[in-house]
């Protein structure tokens, strides 16, 4: 049988330390795919999601690359932009991912960083789930620090993921982000376990 990575599932509320604990396990020497980062590849210059852009919302394409705001106008106007648009680049993301995995099918261990995981049905390909949490008030605190975010934005985005609670019913693993020391802790520990298991 031919050996794989181990494909461990990032996740986590907007505010709960996924950014920082995902850099820890870079740290650690393990790669990490970011699913944002992915899309940000896929609308620039030249990404293989222009393309499928210019075909639904031609006016979103500015420099060969996907202009983000126009593609916001847009949803906010049709209620069917969001599921198209879906429908189009989350094949493409995908592909990403499972490139990612396959350049990195050595190590014993890949992380999956993938904000809305649950939310999007991802977890079919995952061998195991890591929920990042942290006090509903420390949540808050954090996102409203961020340069612009407003309360009534954070509500927002609040109100469209799943909670927290049910993400740490659903994880295979929590990690509680109080304090960098004891999340760089939790995530080494971490590695040690998957790696040692599933090497």
């Amino acid at each position: 049988m031919t050996a794989r990575s181990f494909l461990l599932g990032l996740t986590g509320s907007i505010g709960m330390g996924k950014s920082t604990t995902a850099m820890f396990f870079q740290e650690a020497g393990v790669p990490v795919w970011d699913a944002d980062a992915a899309v940000h590849r896929l609308y620039g210059p030249g990404g293989a999601a222009v393309a499928a852009i210019a075909a639904l919302c031609p006016e979103a394409i500015r420099d060969d690359a996907v202009d983000r705001d126009v593609l916001k106008r847009w949803i906010a106007s049709d209620p069917c932009a969001l599921s198209r648009i879906e429908a189009a680049v989350h094949p493409l993301v995908a592909q990403d991912r499972a490139a990612f995995v396959a350049r990195h099918s050595d190590a014993p261990l890949v992380v999956l960083d993938i904000p809305l995981l649950f939310e999007t049905g991802a977890t079919g390909g995952m061998d195991a789930v890591l929920v990042v949490s942290a006090p509903p008030e420390v949540q808050r605190a954090r996102v409203l620090a961020r340069p612009g975010m407003t309360a009534a934005q954070f509500e927002t985005i609040h109100a469209r993921q799943m909670p927290d609670t049910e993400k740490r019913a659903r994880a295979d693993y929590v990690i509680e982000t109080q304090s960098l020391e004891q999340t760089r802790a939790e995530v080494q520990a971490l590695v040690q376990k998957l790696g040692a298991t599933h090497a």
